[in-house]
């Protein structure tokens, strides 16, 4: 591995890191693959609660919750843009390979 993938910026936040070679980047529980926007989805768009989110990822505890909830608020912006971006992928995807079911 070079340097460049084993790269880890700080967040100012304790539990939240970017780390080039892990989810391209997007910020992330450290030691886990949980990225910030992942929560924060499942806080405002599921409506679940931390103690509910907590139930889908075991391995994170409920301060890291917290943290990565923090971090969406303080950088909103970005990463709801990083969310809208991963949806239209989604949507390209869609159409390139639809499904099988029917």
């Amino acid at each position: 591995m070079t340097e460049q993938t084993l790269r880890k910026e700080s967040t100012g936040h304790p539990y939240i890191v970017i780390q080039t070679d892990v989810c391209d980047g997007s910020p992330i529980v450290e030691g886990t693959r949980t990225r910030v926007i992942d929560i924060a989805i499942e806080y405002e768009v599921l409506g679940r609660s931390p103690d509910e989110i907590i139930t889908s990822h075991p391995h994170v505890n409920l301060y890291q919750i917290h943290d990565a909830l923090s971090y969406y608020y303080e950088n909103r912006e970005d990463l709801d843009q990083k969310i809208k971006q991963d949806q239209e992928f989604v949507k390209r995807l869609k159409v390139k390979i639809p499904s099988k079911m029917v």
